[in-house]
């Protein structure tokens, strides 16, 4: 209470100055530097938009293990004193017969042999007239003749099994590149698109400068009037408890009646009062000061209007601001904005035409101990036919908002022209306000002089001494508010043109500049630091 109270209305040589306050808040302000922030967010949309101008390169690269398991079969036959590889074996023998006759006949078998026994299969010649005999298997005929047998022989078949396990990894790598040829120029309106958002949002940087100068103003000049306003109430108070103490004597000596010291004391008690209400009213413009501007009010300057700034005619005014105003000028860019957001979405049902290119090296990939190298460029062209209406549903719907956003404009227009009305009707009437409370200061003053002196020869009673002296407090006060008002609103009208910026109005400060931050970072092709290193 004692920091915020001990502030002078004096300007001693170290005294803070409306300028230097403006320059604090220009510097430190969260809500300045948040939307500060935001525009520098936004500058990266530009860099969104140009990298559809730009290749895309990828690398790939896979690797696993694959387990494989394989089984065959063989199948091995053995015979009677030597084995040979084969389902049967068999033998074929020849037999001569004997004959008893002129001439000889020759015989022939083939046998057929399984495991279980023997099977013979005779074949029976036609011998030449005479007397033949039969062989050991055969079938003789009559005369000279050849006699055929066989004999078949026992095999045994074995089956063996095999199985083979193997683990590899199979692997590959790839490099891969795509470049968009047409787009429907997309890619241009998109940056286009992102560009007016950027130019939108530093007028809505520059308007929020405005708002929070001209709040750093009200600040301070509410904490110079309520600490003058302050004082005055308590000099009020010492001048009651005296003239209390001056009725009471008086009431001693019976020149006046208990009813002139009740009213001396009620209006003390009333004054009391009005010195708690002003010192409740001094904390609360000091806690709005240091959230405005940063810092604790110590030892303020007096407030300057900001004249030089203000046109010479309310019609000059007008032009001005409609033609300067930021949110003016960042309702036109919003317009630019929707239209190439239109652009952009028309673009979608023309041709797209990219190409690629691809390297792969391939390692195991159907087996062990492979590898194989592939390379690829191709093109490849879109043409949409139709999409179930999406598009055109987007396309009007975005019509629609360039249709909106010029009507906001208008609107904005009519906001700005009222708030430099408001503002000029203002200040006129703070100028005259100041005028008409200092006469009546000055007239308050001689005619509380003159009802005291009337008081002391019995003209006057007290409670006309109290009344006279209640207005001299009142006046003094509507000074100080219409003072305070003159200042604020000389700046309120520079706000309502908007030309409330610290470059405007030369602040001793170091300018913030938008510009630089979208220059560092509209052409980055990579980079995940930003300008300032984080």
């Amino acid at each position: 209470m004692a920091s915020g109270l001990a502030i002078s209305v004096a300007a001693p040589a170290s005294a803070e100055t409306l300028e230097s306050a403006l320059a604090k808040a220009y510097q430190g302000n969260p809500s300045l530097n948040a939307s500060r922030a935001g525009v520098r967010a936004i500058d990266e949309n530009v860099a969104i938009a140009q990298s559809g101008y730009r290749p895309q390169v990828n690398v790939g690269a896979s690797i696993g293990v694959q387990f494989l398991q394989t089984r065959s079969s063989s199948t091995v036959a053995s015979e009677a004193g030597a084995a040979s590889t084969g389902a049967t074996t068999a033998t074929t023998g020849t037999s001569l017969g004997g004959t008893s006759g002129v001439g000889a006949s020759l015989g022939t078998s083939t046998g057929l042999g399984t495991s279980t026994g023997t099977t013979g299969i005779g074949t029976t010649g036609i011998g030449s007239a005479g007397t033949s005999s039969s062989g050991a298997s055969g079938t003789s005929g009559a005369g000279g003749g050849v006699a055929t047998s066989s004999t078949a022989t026992t095999a045994q078949t074995i089956t063996s099994n095999r199985t083979v396990r193997s683990t590899y990894l199979p692997s590959s790598a790839s490099l891969t590149v795509s470049q968009t040829i047409f787009n429907g120029f997309q890619t241009d309106n998109l940056t286009r698109r992102a560009e007016s958002n950027v130019y939108s949002q530093r007028e809505t940087l520059r308007y929020t400068e405005l708002t929070v100068l001209y709040n750093a103003v009200q600040a301070y000049m509410n904490v110079l009037s309520n600490t003058a306003t302050l004082e005055l109430n308590r000099n009020n108070v010492e001048v009651l408890e005296e003239q209390l103490r001056q009725t009471r004597d008086r009431f001693n000596v019976g020149e006046v009646t208990r009813t002139d010291v009740a009213q001396a004391e009620a209006r003390l008690a009333g004054a009391r009062s009005q010195v708690s209400a002003a010192e409740s009213a001094l904390r609360t413009s000091i806690g709005i000061y240091r959230q405005n501007i940063g810092v604790e009010p110590r030892q303020l300057a007096p407030g300057r209007p900001l004249d030089r700034f203000v046109p010479a005619s309310l019609d000059a005014a007008i032009a001005v601001g409609l033609r300067e105003h930021p949110q003016i000028v960042s309702a036109i860019h919003a317009v630019d904005a929707a239209e190439a957001q239109v652009k952009v979405l028309e673009g979608q049902l023309a041709p797209n035409l990219s190409v690629q290119g691809s390297l792969s090296q391939v390692y195991d990939q159907t087996g062990p101990n492979q590898a194989y190298f592939v390379g690829f460029v191709g093109g490849r062209l879109n043409i949409p036919i139709y999409e179930g209406g999406q598009t055109y549903a987007q396309i009007r719907q975005a019509k629609e908002t360039v249709g909106q956003s010029r009507i906001l404009v208008d609107q904005v227009r009519d906001q700005v022209r009222a708030q430099i009305v408001d503002f000029w009707g203002r200040l006129e009437a703070a100028k005259a306000q100041v005028i008409a409370a200092q006469a009546q200061v000055q007239a308050n003053e001689v005619a509380l002089n003159g009802v005291r002196e009337e008081a002391r020869v019995g003209q006057r009673t007290t409670l006309d001494v109290l009344n006279a002296q209640q207005e001299l407090l009142n006046s003094r006060v509507n000074l100080i508010v219409a003072q305070r008002d003159r200042v604020i609103y000389s700046y309120g009208v520079v706000q309502a043109i908007g030309q409330l910026t610290a470059r405007f109005t030369a602040l001793p400060v170091e300018y913030y500049s938008a510009k630089v931050h979208y220059d560092q970072v509209k052409d980055l092709w990579f980079g995940l630091r930003t300008p300032d290193g984080r």
